[in-house]
C-alpha cells in the first residue's frame, strides 16, 4: 500500500532532490511503502530468483555469492505502485526531465559469504556529466529486509559522481585505481535502510557492496531511469505483453521504455560487469 505521510511532502521539494543528488549523490524517502507491501515484493523476488538460478545466464555473477537478475515488470505485483509513487515521479521529473524513461527493473541478491566489492561506478561517466555537469540517469533501490551491518550494506562515497578518474581508472572507466581507495574509505557512508524505504542515487557515485557476514540473503530491488539523451536502455531488455501494456496507467506507459510482445521472452542480460566477478 502506498503511504503519503506528511513528512514525505518535504522530500518532494525540488531543492531537496537536486541538492541531494547533485551534492552527496544519494537521497532517500523513508517509509515510502508499508511492510506488507514489501513482504509481497520479497515473495515475488524469491520466486524469480529461483527461476533465474535454473536458467543458464539467468542470474549474473556480481561477485562471490552475489547475483543480479533482470526481470519483466509484470512479474512484480508492485511495479505499478513503484513506478507511480509520488516521490519517485518527483525525483525523476526534477533531475531527468518530464520525459524520463524507466529502462531497467531487477534485483541484487548478496548472499551469505558475499565479499566486499571493489569500489566502482555502474557504467562509464557520460559526456553529459563529465562536460555538461548534468546527471542523466538514476538508480532507485528498495531493500526487502531491514539491513544490519552484518548483512553487507551498501557503502557510498558522497560527491564522487563528479570525480574525474582519467588516468586513475581501468579501461572500462568504472573501476578506480586502488591508490584512490583511501579517499573513498575516508568519505564512505554505510546505508542501512529498512523495509519500505526507497533510495535514489547517481550510479556514477563511487560505491561498493560490502561483505555479508550474516546467514541471510539481502535482496534489493533496482529501478533504472534515464533522461531522454541517456543510452542505458541499450544494456537492458524490458518487455511487457500487449494485455499488460493495455492495462497500465497512462502515467506508466508514457515513461516506460520497453518492447511490447505477444509472449514474454527470456531476458538476455547486456550489462555484465566483469570487474565485479572476483570481488575486491
Amino acid at each position: 500500500m502506498n503511504k503519503q505521510p506528511q513528512q514525505q511532502a518535504e522530500a518532494i521539494e525540488a531543492s531537496t532532490i537536486l541538492g541531494g543528488l547533485y551534492g552527496d549523490g544519494i537521497i532517500a524517502c523513508k517509509g515510502a511503502f508499508d511492510r506488507s507491501w514489501v513482504e509481497r515484493l520479497r515473495e515475488d523476488i524469491d520466486v524469480l530468483f529461483q527461476e533465474a538460478l535454473n536458467i543458464p545466464g539467468g542470474a549474473l555473477n556480481r561477485g562471490p555469492n552475489r547475483f543480479y537478475v533482470e526481470v519483466h515488470p509484470q512479474r512484480l505485483r508492485g511495479f505499478v505502485d513503484l513506478a507511480t509513487h509520488p516521490w519517485v515521479h518527483a525525483v525523476c521529473s526534477n533531475v531527468l526531465g518530464a520525459d524520463y524513461r524507466i529502462v531497467e527493473i531487477g534485483f541484487d541478491v548478496p548472499g551469505p559469504g558475499a565479499e566486499n566489492q571493489p569500489w566502482h561506478r555502474d557504467f562509464p561517466t557520460p559526456e553529459a556529466t563529465s562536460r555538461g555537469r548534468r546527471l542523466n540517469s538514476l538508480a532507485f533501490n528498495m531493500t526487502t529486509v531491514d539491513i544490519t551491518d552484518e548483512m553487507g550494506p551498501l557503502e557510498i562515497a558522497p560527491g564522487t559522481q563528479w570525480d574525474d578518474l582519467t588516468g586513475h581508472c581501468d579501461s572500462s572507466g568504472m573501476f578506480p585505481d586502488r591508490s584512490l581507495y583511501p579517499r573513498f574509505e575516508a568519505k564512505a557512508q554505510r546505508k542501512k535502510p529498512v523495509m519500505g524505504d526507497i533510495s535514489a542515487r547517481s550510479a556514477l557515485t563511487i560505491h561498493r557492496g560490502t561483505a555479508n557476514r550474516s546467514p541471510f540473503q539481502r535482496p534489493v530491488l533496482v529501478l533504472g531511469v534515464d533522461a531522454p539523451d541517456a543510452r542505458n536502455a541499450e544494456r537492458h531488455d524490458l518487455q511487457v505483453t500487449h494485455a499488460y501494456w493495455d492495462a497500465l496507467p497512462a502515467q506508466v506507459r508514457e515513461h516506460l521504455s520497453c518492447r511490447i510482445v505477444d509472449r514474454l521472452e527470456p531476458i538476455v542480460q547486456k550489462h555484465t560487469i566483469e570487474g565485479l566477478k572476483m570481488g575486491a
